[in-house]
């Protein structure tokens, strides 16, 4: 008894198995998702980019077309990126956030922060985006 309670506050103190390592290999999935999605947007490929989003994603859009005009105004730099790196990724709430730098297309630098989730499928999925300033990239 002693000893799964002292495993217990272990894991409490190191933020408990929700923050252990993702493995290499979903590491590189969602990687992969990510960069295909961009590709994607590259090539104007909407049924492919809209492939990519989590299932909440695509019901909200309900057409890659919708989705993808949406990309075109609200995203422009994920939408033609000049430069994109992949710095690292943290838990955050249950899910994974891959951060993503990324030079736009006016030259600017960019943080997108992408909240993955695992789609019923077992695949990686995109469920989100958000865009911050980054201090990282300089042009």
């Amino acid at each position: 008894m002693r000893i799964l309670l002292a495993a217990l506050v272990v894991m409490a103190a190191l933020g408990g198995p929700a923050r252990a390592q993702l493995a290499p290999a979903d590491r590189a999935a969602i990687e992969a998702v990510i960069a295909g999605q961009i590709e994607a947007f590259r090539r104007d490929v909407g049924p492919a980019a809209f492939a990519f989003a989590a299932l909440g994603i695509q019901a909200m859009f309900g057409t890659p077309e919708r989705f993808m005009g949406m990309v075109r105004t609200a995203f422009p730099p994920i939408y033609r990126p000049r430069q994109v790196e992949f710095p690292g990724i943290e838990p955050q709430d249950g899910d994974w956030v891959q951060a993503v730098e990324l030079i736009g297309p006016d030259g600017n630098a960019q943080r997108a922060l992408y909240t993955m989730q695992r789609g019923p499928d077992g695949t990686w999925r995109i469920a989100g985006c958000v865009l911050v300033r980054s201090e990282r990239l300089n042009t």
